[in-house]
């Protein structure tokens, strides 16, 4: 299953956007799973940088995102959203989603699925100075 990432654009610093992850397959129920966001900027590895685990009620962020960005799900949708405020341009990268680790106590982690290995294209975030 390719889970497929929207929604980014070219945006002035403190912009903002609303990134969606939805799957490529019908029957990939996405509130079943822990979801994260990850993102790669030019010369940089991969890094997470939200997670939800919606069934536990669970949320989990990367320290220089919180208070910026918002991961929820929308379950009539089957639809994992980032909302991104106040950009900076070091958040410009290319953001994917990809299902994630969870602890036995239901708390995500930003470590994708050893097995998940679709990525997709991403989606690309581009924030001026």
């Amino acid at each position: 299953v390719q889970l497929q990432a929207s929604g980014g654009g070219l945006v002035q610093t403190g912009g903002s956007l609303s990134l969606s992850c939805a799957a490529s397959a019908s029957g990939f129920t996405l509130d079943y799973y822990a979801i994260g966001w990850f993102r790669q900027a030019p010369g940089k590895e991969r890094r997470g940088v939200a997670c939800i685990y919606s069934r536990h009620g669970n949320t989990y962020y990367l320290e220089s995102v919180k208070g910026r960005f918002t991961i929820s799900v929308d379950n009539a949708k089957n639809t994992v959203y980032l909302q991104v405020t106040d950009l900076k341009p070091e958040d410009t990268a290319v953001y994917y989603c990809a299902p994630v680790h969870s602890t036995g106590w239901g708390e995500c982690q930003l470590r994708p699925l050893t097995e998940f290995n679709s990525w997709g294209q991403g989606t690309l975030v581009t924030v001026s100075s």
